[in-house]
C-alpha cells in the first residue's frame, strides 16, 4: 500500500472532523500527517483553533512550518461562498524560499488555490493561499490593496529577521498595520527573549486589558526532534566533543581533545586506539584507517610536539561516506571556498553516486533548465556543474544562477546529491536538512574583519543536521585548526543566550503613509507601538527602578555626612571643585600663561572658601568628607541614569518628527495653521516608492533629472541607486560610465544626493551612502541586448550576483514605470523589459 500523497492527506483531514472533542480540525490535521506532532506543535495549532494568534520559538529543523500550514488549513476548511472565502498570506523573507513554499502548497491544495507574489514574479495573486515576501505585503497595507478582502491568517516565516538592520522594519510594519481580525502566525528561531517579543505581539495585537486570555499565545521549544551528537575532526578521528561519561547538565569538555591542544603530537598518537573505538561508537561506523605503530615509545612531550595535520576535503568527504554521515553540507564562509573545494572533490576522482543516480540527476537537471539560452551554458559553466553534480557534489552560495541553486536544493532534497559546500545563507531557512553539518573554520570575514561566528549562527547553522523521520540522530562536526580551544566550541554549542532585538527605524515613505492614513499625532502613537520603542521602554523600567534605588541610597549618603556646623554638601562640593581644578592645571601643563594665571585665582579663591566654611573646623569632617565622595559619586551616576531614560523614552517618535520635518522643508508634507499635517502631491507621489533611497527617487522625479534618458540610460541609473559596492570598488571613474544622457544624469542625482545628505544631518538624521555606479556599465550593456559573456566580463561579477542586482533594477523601475510622469514612466517600462530577458527572466518556479 502507497503512502497517501499530499492532496488525500488534505481530504482525509477534513473528513474526520470530530476525531478529538475539544480540538477536533487539530486532531484531525494531525493525524493527516506523515508523522507524529511534537507537543509545541500540537499547542500552536490548538491555540490557532482557539482564535488566537500564536509565537512559536524552536530550534532550526525542529518542524515550526507545520504550525503555519495549519493556518492555511484553516483558512480552506470552508468553501468559497458568492466568490469569497478566508484567505492565508504565507510571508517569507527570501524569493528563494518563497519559490520553496509556493511549490509545496501547490503539491497540497493545487495550482488553482495557490499563488505567489515576490516583486518580479506574480503568479495567481487573487488565489486564497498566497505565498509572498514580507515587503510584498507591506506594500499592499500601505495601498490597501483589495486582495486583503478576507484575510485571516498571516504566517510570518523566520520572524527573527525583524533583527535584520536593512530590512527589519518590514517586518514591524506588517504586524502593526495588520487589521485586528487577523490571526498571526509568527515562526521564530529559538530566541533568548521569545517571551518579550511575545509580550510585544500580545500589546499591538489587541489583548484585552480585562484581563482575559492573551491574544497571542507563545511556543518556546528548545528541544531538537533529531539529538545532534556533536565531534571535532582530529586527522581521521571523530573524537566527541562532550564526555559522555558526565552528567548532561555538567556538559563535560572530552578531556582527549583538551591533551590534544596542550600536547597535539604524541599523546594523540598512543591513544588513537581506544579513540577510533570511541569515535566509532559515537559516528555509527567502525574506523577502518591505519593503525598507530604499536612499537612506537611515548616521546617526551616538550620535545616532540607534532603538529596535527587537517584531512584534505576530498578525504573528509570520503570518511564521512565510509562512516554512512552523507549527505553532509560543509559550510565554508567564502564563495571561493565552496567552488574550490567541489574542484578538489573533483579532481581527487570522488564519485558519490551510482549508474542510476547519474542518469536521474542528469533527467531532473535538464528539465529544471530547458529554458537556458544554449549559448549561455557555456558562460555559466553548465558542463562542469553538471558533471559535479552526476558525482554527487555541489556548491551553493549567493553568487550561484537562481536557477542552479534550486537544482541543487532539490537533488540534495532527493538524496542524489550527497556532498554541498555552502556559504552560511544556506542555513537561513531553505529546507535541506541534512544527516551532518561540518564547520571548517568557527570564523567569518564580516566585510571589515575576521570575527568568530555568535553561538546563534553556530545553532543555525548545525541546526541542518539530522532529517526527521530519516535520522535517528544529527552530526555536528567541527574540523581541527591550530589554535582550537575545545572549551570555547564547548561553550559556543551550549549558550543559549540569543536576543531579538528591533531594527525599527521610520523612514520617508513609511512617514507619508501614515500622515496619509492616520494623521501625525495617531502616527506618533502608532510608531511608539513598535517593538524598539517596545524594549526601549522595557529597559527604561529597569533604569528608571535602577535610580530609585540609587537615590535612597544618596539619601543615606546625605544622611551620613550631615554635619552640625554647617552644610557638608556646601563645604563637599567646594573641595570637589578644587580638586578638580588643580588636577586640571597639573595635567594641561601647555596651557598658556593667561590661562594657568586666571586657574590659580580660582584655585587661591576656592582654598580660602574651603578654610573659612565653619564644616573645615569640624573635628568629624574627614569622615563626614568619605560620606560626601560616595555621595557626588552616586549623584553623578544617577545623573548619566536619567540622561539614558530620556534618551530612551520616545526615541522613534523623535526620529519620526525629524523625518516630517525634513519632508515638510522639502514641500511632501505641508502643514496648516491649526497643526494639521497633509501630504502634497509629491509626498502623495512617495507613498508608492520603496527602498532605501526613496527620497532620492522621489526627489530626482520632481525635478525631472531622468527626462532625457532612454531605456539602457534609466535602467544603467536605477541599478546605480539600488547596487551596493564592496568596500574596496573604486567604480568605473567618468570615463567608464555610459556614454550619452547618463553622464550627465547621474552627475545632477549625485549632486542631489549630496545635498539632501547634507539636509538629513542638518536635522540630525544619519543620511545614506553614495549612490554608486561600479554596476552601470554593465547593466547599460545588458539593457542595450548584449550577450552574457559581455556582461559578466564587464561586471566582473557571478552570475548569481549579476541577477541579484538585476532583479532589484527591476523592482525599482516597476515602481518608476507606475508612479513617473511622462516620459519617464514609459521609459521605465521599456528600460524593465530590455532588463528581463535570459538568464534574468528565468525563474525556476
Amino acid at each position: 500500500m502507497t503512502e497517501p500523497g499530499p492532496a488525500e492527506r488534505y481530504s482525509r483531514a477534513r473528513d474526520a472532523a470530530q476525531l478529538d472533542r475539544s480540538h477536533p480540525i487539530t486532531a484531525a490535521f494531525a493525524a493527516s500527517q506523515r508523522f507524529t506532532l511534537d507537543p509545541f506543535q500540537i499547542a500552536g495549532c490548538q491555540a490557532l483553533e482557539e482564535g488566537r494568534s500564536v509565537l512559536v520559538a524552536a530550534p532550526t529543523g525542529a518542524g515550526k512550518t507545520i504550525v503555519g500550514e495549519f493556518a492555511v488549513h484553516l483558512a480552506m476548511r470552508e468553501p468559497m461562498v458568492g466568490g469569497y472565502g478566508d484567505k492565508a498570506f504565507y510571508t517569507t523573507p527570501m524569493k528563494a524560499l518563497s519559490n520553496q513554499k509556493f511549490r509545496e502548497l501547490q503539491d497540497v491544495y493545487g495550482p488553482d488555490e495557490v499563488g505567489l507574489l515576490t516583486g518580479d514574479t506574480n503568479i495567481n495573486g487573487n488565489a486564497r493561499v498566497v505565498v509572498m515576501t514580507t515587503e510584498v505585503l507591506r506594500n499592499m497595507l500601505y495601498a490597501d490593496s483589495p486582495a486583503l478582502r478576507g484575510l485571516r491568517y498571516v504566517i510570518m516565516d523566520e520572524v527573527h529577521y525583524l533583527a535584520d538592520r536593512f530590512r527589519g522594519a518590514v517586518w514591524e510594519e506588517v504586524i502593526i498595520h495588520l487589521a485586528p481580525s487577523v490571526r498571526l502566525v509568527s515562526l521564530s528561531a529559538t530566541v533568548s527573549n521569545a517571551e518579550e517579543f511575545g509580550d510585544w505581539l500580545d500589546t499591538v495585537r489587541g489583548a484585552g486589558a480585562d484581563g482575559g486570555e492573551p491574544a497571542v499565545e507563545v511556543i518556546v521549544s528548545e528541544t531538537r526532534p533529531v539529538p545532534l551528537e556533536q565531534h571535532v575532526l582530529v586527522r581521521g578521528d571523530l573524537l566527541p566533543l562532550f564526555d559522555d561519561r558526565a552528567g548532561v547538565a555538567t556538559a563535560q569538555v572530552n578531556q582527549e581533545l583538551m591533551r590534544i591542544r596542550s600536547f597535539k603530537g604524541s599523546n594523540f598518537d598512543n591513544n588513537r586506539r581506544v579513540q577510533a573505538a570511541n569515535s566509532a561508537r559515537h559516528a555509527g561506523y567502525e574506523a577502518s584507517r591505519r593503525r598507530p605503530n604499536r612499537g612506537m615509545k611515548r616521546p617526551v612531550r616538550s620535545a616532540n610536539v607534532q603538529r596535527v595535520e587537517r584531512l584534505d576535503r576530498p578525504d573528509v568527504v570520503e570518511l564521512l561516506s565510509r562512516a554512512n554521515l552523507l549527505p553532509a553540507i560543509f559550510f565554508i564562509f567564502s564563495r571561493a571556498g565552496c567552488d574550490g573545494a567541489v574542484q578538489q572533490v573533483r579532481r581527487a576522482g570522488v564519485r558519490l553516486t551510482s549508474q542510476d543516480e547519474r542518469r536521474e540527476i542528469r533527467a531532473i537537471v535538464e528539465e529544471r533548465t530547458r529554458n537556458l539560452l544554449e549559448e549561455d551554458l557555456a558562460v555559466l559553466g553548465y558542463w562542469q556543474w553538471l558533471d559535479n553534480l552526476e558525482r554527487g557534489v555541489a556548491s551553493h552560495h549567493a553568487g550561484l544562477l537562481p536557477a542552479f541553486k534550486e537544482v541543487v536544493e532539490e537533488l540534495f532534497q532527493r538524496k542524489l546529491v550527497k556532498a554541498v559546500f555552502a556559504t552560511e545563507t544556506l542555513a537561513l531557512g531553505i529546507n535541506m536538512p541534512a544527516r551532518t553539518v561540518v564547520l571548517e573554520k568557527l570564523e567569518k570575514f564580516n566585510g571589515e574583519a575576521r570575527v568568530a561566528i555568535t553561538s546563534g549562527e553556530y545553532t543555525q547553522l548545525t541546526g541542518r543536521a539530522g532529517r526527521r523521520g530519516i535520522d535517528v540522530e544529527g552530526h555536528a562536526v567541527i574540523q581541527w585548526t591550530e589554535g582550537l580551544d575545545p572549551q570555547a566550541v564547548a561553550a559556543l554549542a551550549s549558550r543559549r543566550t540569543y536576543p531579538l532585538n528591533s531594527s525599527f527605524r521610520p523612514t520617508y515613505n513609511m512617514a507619508v503613509n501614515l500622515i496619509d492614513q492616520f494623521g501625525r499625532p495617531r502616527a506618533r502613537e502608532i510608531l511608539e507601538s513598535s517593538f524598539a520603542q517596545f524594549q526601549a521602554d522595557r529597559s527604561v523600567v529597569g533604569l528608571a527602578r535602577e535610580v530609585r534605588e540609587q537615590e535612597e541610597s544618596l539619601a543615606g549618603y546625605q544622611k551620613a555626612m550631615t554635619c552640625d556646623r554647617g552644610d557638608f554638601a556646601e563645604y563637599a562640593g567646594i573641595r570637589r571643585e578644587l580638586s578638580d581644578l588643580e588636577k586640571l592645571n597639573r595635567k594641561d601643563a601647555n596651557a598658556s600663561r593667561r590661562t594657568r594665571d586666571e586657574r590659580q585665582r580660582q584655585i587661591a579663591s576656592l582654598r580660602k572658601r574651603m578654610l573659612r566654611h565653619a564644616c573645615h573646623q569640624c573635628p568629624d569632617r574627614e569622615k563626614h568628607a568619605r560620606w560626601g565622595e560616595r555621595y557626588f559619586t552616586l549623584k553623578r551616576k544617577i545623573g548619566k541614569l536619567r540622561q539614558q531614560i530620556e534618551m530612551r523614552t520616545g526615541t522613534v517618535a523623535r526620529i519620526f518628527d525629524r523625518v516630517v520635518d525634513v519632508l515638510t522643508e522639502l514641500d511632501y508634507v505641508r502643514v496648516a495653521d491649526d497643526e494639521t499635517h497633509t501630504l502634497t502631491d509629491a509626498g502623495r507621489t512617495m507613498r508608492r516608492i520603496y527602498g532605501e533611497r526613496d527620497l532620492l527617487v522621489a526627489e530626482s522625479l520632481r525635478r525631472g533629472l531622468w527626462r532625457d534618458l532612454d531605456a539602457p540610460a534609466l535602467a544603467a541609473l536605477a541599478c546605480s541607486l539600488v547596487f551596493e559596492p564592496r568596500r574596496d570598488d573604486a567604480g568605473p571613474g567618468e570615463r567608464g560610465l555610459p556614454r550619452g544622457p547618463f553622464r550627465p544624469a547621474f552627475t545632477a542625482t549625485l549632486d542631489l544626493w549630496q545635498s539632501l545628505d547634507d539636509l538629513e544631518r542638518d536635522h540630525r538624521l544619519p543620511g545614506s551612502e553614495a549612490p554608486s555606479a561600479s554596476l552601470a556599465p554593465a547593466m547599460h550593456t545588458w539593457a542595450r541586448g548584449g550577450t552574457l559573456d559581455a556582461v559578466l566580463s564587464e561586471a566582473d561579477m557571478a552570475a548569481g550576483d549579476f541577477v541579484r542586482w538585476a532583479k532589484q533594477t527591476i523592482d525599482l523601475l516597476d515602481q518608476l514605470s507606475l508612479v513617473a510622469d511622462q516620459p519617464v514612466a514609459s521609459t521605465a517600462r521599456k528600460a524593465l523589459d530590455a532588463v528581463r530577458r535570459g538568464i534574468v527572466a528565468y525563474s525556476g518556479v
